[in-house]
């Protein structure tokens, strides 16, 4: 299952209560009413527990957890694997 299609689903069975209501997933979760202060701590603990993150309070903004979409963005770059932006440099001494 995708990371869109467990959030979308988690989404809709705990806080749309499995009602056949559409969820675009770019449907912002304040705007729509669909997840209130409490339920963004759901959310979190749902998404901390299912990916074995870490989701600190500097993370817990609108344009990582406030959509299907951007959720599933959020976590593709926190569960990216880091990539090293050291070089090393070897220098070779060339007799004069």
């Amino acid at each position: 299952m995708s990371i869109a299609a467990d959030v979308r689903s988690f989404v809709i069975n705990n806080f749309l209560l499995g009602r056949g209501e559409v969820l675009n997933d770019d449907d912002s979760f304040l705007e729509q009413g669909i997840i209130d202060s409490t339920g963004i701590l759901e959310l979190v603990a749902h998404l901390e527990e299912t990916y074995g993150i870490e989701i600190t309070e500097a993370e817990l903004i609108p344009d990582n957890l406030d959509s299907v979409n951007r959720i599933a963005a959020y976590l593709n770059r926190k569960l990216s694997p880091r990539t090293s932006t050291t070089t090393t440099a070897t220098t070779i001494a060339c007799p004069a």
